[in-house]
């Protein structure tokens, strides 16, 4: 009885995977049948299956028990993260899943049922292969064993030279644990050591006055109003709160990457699209080079609480801020409000500091991210459900048909007038003339796509095969005139009309650089161009920031007369279009 039970549930187990396997069949027959790649497919599943039935045929219980452990948590890996995202697992995704390990409260809290349910899956597994298995078997059960670790081996090198792809719709227990396994293998080859000191010198002559860089959450550049006539109001277009600093505004930028992690690390660590990856890896930080300038530190962060990390950061990082703040007893729907009076606090205090900014702003799920008296678009989404949820992955309820699209950009609208528009007007109210002499560097981590030209699906950024509008995001200079005498702001008006829609993230560090006083013909040749700089951008976006395994990184051009414009068939014209 038990040995049938036994059987049963690795049936069952492999019997739950049949949406992966359906999805990977489409994929290889869509727009043409691909006999090659079906057989292919196929002949590596039965290997797959016939590895899993011999592991859970192993005699020994000591050494079959851990094994089944090992594959259920392979299992519980993988399926978690695709029934949450509905998307397939590869090694980039992998990454970015361990780099984002410290969120999986907030990831339980909207994606308890799917976690459940891959746990149930994997519990399945666990007992499928670890139960006792029946005696003997005769040569296809001796078989079957010998097999096992060889296949399962043999597709973590197949996995490897593919750079972590081409697990798709296979049983997750062998994909999942292969891709641990390279991640195993990645940590333990990839080159260690301390990060090297500044070795720039700074001016002489130290900065009397902030830099801040405001590092927004998943805006989409094109809907805000300063980069489009059916934008959502910003508090950065003509229409913004009077007697405000000068704004500058940079138009349309590509982003590091389309995730959060990648654009993040690159705008603390620096580095060119040649380069990046040695330079996140072992090159100064931000904050280091500030330290050497002779500014205090700060970094605000909206997003996380409890002390946890995000986006890479470490206790060694954390050593170099010398104010770090994250707002827990603040509700979600006003911790952007929040940063906006603490930021102003920090303006007014007379110390020239570098300041670093985390924004909630408008990753999904966006249902509850604004009070209702902010809700001029409309038809949008039930509220209610993620008033205290951050930026993890939901659906908000979608399933990926037009009308639901339509719904969720009109809460996304929403959500801009809040985060964005109500940021601002608050922040120039409670700084006052304060402002004028800071230098503040507004942008994005990345974009999003909300299937403005139709099809189907759910996700809006990050996804394996990008939409350009994932790499898209606002760029724009606050103040930049500390010296008063209007010299300054002339050359940020100058560069910011020559480089409007030309530019990207990549620019970014070298100008905080210049601002701190590190010499342009310094900075250039470690870490590229500035905002200033007259070079050309390729206004690329990298689609594989974690190239590991032999892989190299994936650049996306976006064509800028082809980023999807807001629809105005969304809403209703809104009576009013600023937040007071």
């Amino acid at each position: 009885m038990q040995n049938r039970l036994k059987y049963m549930l690795l049936g069952l187990s492999l019997l739950l995977g049949a949406g992966e396997i359906w999805h990977r069949l489409a994929m290889l027959a869509t727009p043409e049948i691909q006999p090659a790649g079906l057989v292919a497919f196929a002949g590596l599943w039965l290997l797959c299956a016939i590895s899993l039935a011999g592991f859970a045929l192993i005699g020994s219980g000591w050494l079959r028990w851990p094994l089944a452990a090992l594959l259920a948590a392979g299992s519980l890996l993988v399926d978690g993260y695709q029934w949450a995202v509905g998307d397939f697992m590869d090694y980039e995704s992998f990454v970015t899943m361990v780099e984002s390990a410290g969120d999986i409260g907030s990831a339980m809290a909207q994606q308890g049922l799917a976690l459940v349910l891959a746990a149930g899956k994997a519990l399945l597994l666990l007992l499928a292969v670890g139960l006792q298995p029946p005696a003997g078997g005769g040569r296809w059960a001796r078989g079957a064993r010998w097999a096992a670790l060889p296949v399962l081996l043999g597709l973590s090198v197949l996995l490897f030279f593919r750079g972590g792809e081409g697990g798709s719709g296979l049983p997750s227990s062998h994909s999942g644990t292969s891709l641990a396994l390279l991640h195993v293998y990645d940590r333990a080859t990839s080159p260690r050591g301390p990060r090297r000191p500044v070795a720039l010198k700074p001016a002489a002559t130290p900065r009397r006055s902030d830099i801040v860089l405001i590092i927004d959450e998943s805006i989409a550049g094109a809907y805000l109003d300063i980069n489009s006539a059916s934008g959502v109001y910003s508090g950065l277009g003509p229409d913004g709160a009077a007697g405000r600093p000068p704004v500058h505004n940079f138009g349309l930028a590509t982003s590091v990457t389309h995730c959060s992690v990648g654009s993040n690390v690159v705008l603390r660590f620096g580095g060119t699209r040649d380069n990046y990856r040695e330079t996140v890896r072992s090159g100064p930080s931000i904050w280091s080079y500030a330290r050497r300038a002779g500014l205090g530190t700060v970094y605000l962060d909206a997003q996380r609480t409890g002390g946890r990390y995000q986006n890479r950061m470490n206790a060694a990082e954390r050593a170099q801020i010398d104010q770090w703040q994250q707002f827990a007893d603040v509700p979600v729907v006003n911790r952007d409000h929040a940063v906006a009076d603490r930021l102003a606090t920090y303006l007014a205090d007379g110390k020239p500091q570098l300041i670093l900014v985390n924004k909630v702003g408008g990753h999904f799920p966006v249902s509850d991210k604004f009070p209702l008296s902010h809700a001029r678009y409309r038809p949008m989404l039930k509220r209610g459900r993620f008033a205290d949820v951050t930026d993890m992955a939901t659906r908000d309820g979608m399933d990926g048909r037009a009308a639901n699209w339509r719904l969720y950009r009109n809460s996304y609208r929403n959500t801009l007038v809040w985060s964005v528009g109500g940021f601002f007007d608050r922040l120039f109210d409670r700084a006052g003339p304060a402002i004028g002499d800071a230098t503040i560097l507004y942008t994005a981590d990345h974009g999003q796509s909300f299937h403005e030209r139709g099809g189907g699906g759910e996700a809006t950024h990050c996804t394996p095969a990008p939409q350009i509008e994932e790499g898209v995001v606002p760029l724009v200079v606050i103040g930049g005139d500390g010296d008063g005498d209007g010299k300054q702001a002339a050359r940020w008006t100058r560069a910011a009309a020559a480089g409007r829609d030309r530019l990207s993230h990549y620019r970014l560090f070298p100008t905080m650089l210049g601002l701190m006083g590190y010499a342009p013909r310094d900075i250039a040749p470690l870490y590229g161009p500035d905002l200033f700089a007259a070079e050309p951008d390729p206004f690329t976006f990298n689609t594989r920031f974690n190239a590991r395994l032999g892989s190299e990184p994936q650049w996306l051009r976006v064509p800028l007369a082809e980023i999807a414009q807001p629809p105005l068939s969304d809403y209703r014209t809104p009576a009013t279009s600023g937040t007071k």
